[in-house]
């Protein structure tokens, strides 16, 4: 029987990642990492997004930080289309990635920047033009 911690680990990751990603990684789970899938949507989801203190939004801008610094690549697409999912304006997205250049390294920002770009992409979002409206 799942924990009510489970449970609303389980709902928040959905709503951040999508249904489809996260059913995918659950049913793709075996008798070697299904353990791990539990942990990770009790307690990385239930016991820290889960928590309401900090809104979903600024979770996912702490995130995005840790993990380009980090190098997760992977995580940090996941992350940056939850990032929009959760509310992240484009002008949001650029100055974080900013951020990332000065503090985590010029390297770690053009990683960051060219992950990104992957996800608007994927997701159809055209930035090349984003300032000529101003």
């Amino acid at each position: 029987m799942a924990s009510d911690q489970y449970e609303r680990g389980l709902k928040c990751r959905k709503e951040v990642l999508g249904d489809a990603y996260v059913e995918a990684s659950l049913n793709k789970a075996d008798d070697f990492n299904r353990d791990f899938q539990e942990m990770v949507t009790e307690y990385c989801w239930g016991g820290t997004w889960g928590r309401g203190v900090l809104s979903k939004r600024d979770r996912s801008i702490l995130n995005l930080g840790m993990l380009a610094g980090l190098g997760k690549s992977h995580e940090f697409k996941l992350h940056f289309k939850g990032a929009i999912t959760n509310g992240l304006s484009m002008e949001d997205l650029r100055e974080i990635l900013i951020q990332i250049g000065v503090y985590c390294g010029i390297p770690a920002g053009i990683e960051a920047y060219r992950l990104a770009r992957e996800v608007l992409e994927a997701e159809g979002i055209d930035v090349a033009h984003m300032d000529q409206g101003k």
